[in-house]
């Protein structure tokens, strides 16, 4: 298929992506309780030709268009869910569900999916090899939907999976490619002090668990380049520190809660050993006691070299190079790693930003906006990936 052809397609189905958008921004659902959404994608889904429709999970969908002569397996993925964020955009179709709104792009990613399915199965006879379309439940709560995917068996045969993530700190007009590490591991912890209360007036007769709590938030910030080597991507964040109920006592435990980020899969495990040694050291200093829970959050994002080559590649050819913008890095977490787990892939930014439009809200703010040209880039490079990924049996 040629860029051009595929870019008429693109604007064909343009309109109704910007309407299936707008539609799911109107009526988000929130993770695990996706099921308006589903329905509304699988229902969209039926009237393509030529797909194989099923519901994987209870608020997810799949969809399989195989194409008309042999070759690999490609799986897309586009998130569903939205935020317990109340709205503050004044717009036609702000969201009518009091608290909950797509504050992240996803309903972004459901529709520029669809439009992505809509074109490709009027190509069916071009292709070659296999496109599952995986609509994804649950990627903004843990332990995500995407692993509830790959364990029913969504990706059962797939030979490599891409994804995208509109995003608001790359102009539109802009993709975003990263080599390797993409995104961090989103991990937990949770600390408990176990000291001794007392009165405020007389705390040499107690264990002071405010004052030890405050020296395990203090070395914690000693791991990143005095326990680990400073060029290791590794963020050892505290973000909450309770404990007290008055003014006059001191309170005999204390709480501190954080996240551990993190782009070296190694290293996971290495940090929360450190960790507690740190806790276990100053609490046993002072005779205090303590609790030390660790959950280990998503996998890191980590882009396999070809499949991105090949996506940098069709952003030269259909936008041009000046669309291409390589991005370091992110500490932010994305499920979409579980699908790696399974088979190679490649996740890569779409450029929604537009301060001309007032288009300059961070994810999950209550003003979070895109500007819906970004719809028209992400059809346009999935389809055209698509191609180039199977037809051209770039991958081995």
């Amino acid at each position: 298929m040629s860029v051009q052809s595929i870019q008429n397609s693109v604007t064909d189905v343009l309109e109704e992506v910007i309407s299936w958008r707008r539609h799911l921004h109107q009526n988000p659902e929130l993770s695990f309780q996706e099921e308006q959404t589903a329905q509304f994608v699988y229902e969209k889904l039926h009237s393509f030709k030529g797909l194989i429709i099923s519901r994987p999970t209870k608020t997810s969908v799949m969809a399989r268009l195989i194409g008309k002569q042999p070759g690999k397996v490609l799986a897309i993925r586009a998130d569903m869910d939205a935020l317990p964020i109340q709205e503050e955009n004044l717009l036609d179709f702000t969201s009518t569900n009091p608290g909950v709104m797509h504050a992240c792009g996803h309903d972004g990613h459901t529709a520029m999916l669809l439009g992505s399915a809509k074109i490709l199965t009027g190509m069916q006879e071009q292709i070659k090899g296999e496109v599952r379309f995986l609509f994804q439940h649950g990627e903004e709560l843990f332990p995500g939907g995407a692993q509830e995917m790959v364990d029913v068996g969504v990706m059962d045969g797939v030979d490599l999976v891409m994804g995208c993530h509109l995003w608001a700190n790359l102009e539109v007009g802009k993709i975003g490619i990263v080599y390797g590490p993409m995104m961090a591991s989103p991990d937990t912890f949770d600390i408990t002090i176990e000291g001794k209360g007392g009165h405020g007036a007389m705390p040499h007769q107690t264990i002071d668990s405010i004052a030890i709590g405050a020296q395990v938030v203090t070395n914690l910030q000693h791991i990143v380049s005095r326990k680990i080597n400073p060029l290791d991507s590794v963020v050892v964040s505290v973000t909450q520190f309770s404990a007290g109920t008055t003014h006059n006592v001191i309170p005999g435990s204390a709480k501190i809660v954080g996240t551990v980020r993190n782009l070296n899969p190694e290293l996971r495990s290495i940090v929360p050993k450190i960790m507690e040694q740190i806790v276990k050291g100053i609490t046993d200093a002072h005779g205090a006691n303590y609790n030390f829970a660790y959950d280990y959050g998503y996998r890191p994002v980590i882009n396999d070299s070809q499949i991105t080559k090949t996506i940098e590649e069709t952003v030269k050819d259909v936008l041009g190079q000046e669309a291409i913008s390589m991005e370091p890095p992110t500490m932010g977490g994305e499920d979409f790693s579980a699908f790696q787990t399974k088979a190679p892939g490649a996740f890569f930014y779409v450029g929604a930003r537009n301060e001309e439009k007032g288009i300059i809200y961070p994810h999950h703010h209550p003003r979070f906006s895109i500007d819906e040209d970004s719809l028209k880039n992400g059809v346009n490079i999935f389809v055209n990936a698509t191609f180039n990924l199977l037809n051209k049996n770039l991958i081995k």
